[in-house]
C-alpha cells in the first residue's frame, strides 16, 4: 500500500514539471513563432522535415515548443511542453 501511494505522488510530481502535447500541428498562442502568421523570411537552408525548438516564457513558466519545415517552407507546431517555474509557485 505504502509502495503504490508513493508510485501515486512520484507520478503526480512528475506530471507537475512539465505538460507534453503531442498531435498534428497546434495553433499558435502569444510567444509562437507562427503566432501572427507565417516568418516572412523562408528557411531555405534547412531540408523539409527538420526541426528546431523555439523557447519563450508565459503563465508563470516556459513554453518550448517544437517546429517542422514543411514542404512548402513553412512552419508547422508538432509537439508543445510547458514548464512550470517551481520556484514562482508561492507568488
Amino acid at each position: 500500500m505504502k509502495i503504490s501511494t508513493l508510485v501515486v505522488f512520484g507520478a503526480l510530481a512528475l506530471s507537475a514539471c512539465s505538460t507534453v502535447t503531442d498531435g498534428p500541428g497546434y495553433d499558435p498562442i502569444p510567444g509562437s513563432i507562427t503566432y501572427t502568421g507565417q516568418p516572412r523570411t523562408k528557411l531555405t537552408k534547412s531540408p523539409i522535415g527538420s526541426t528546431f525548438a523555439h523557447e519563450f516564457p508565459a503563465n508563470g513558466g516556459q513554453y518550448v515548443e517544437t517546429y517542422q519545415i514543411q514542404p512548402d517552407r513553412s512552419l508547422k507546431i508538432v509537439r508543445r511542453i510547458f514548464q512550470p517555474d517551481i520556484l514562482n509557485f508561492n507568488d
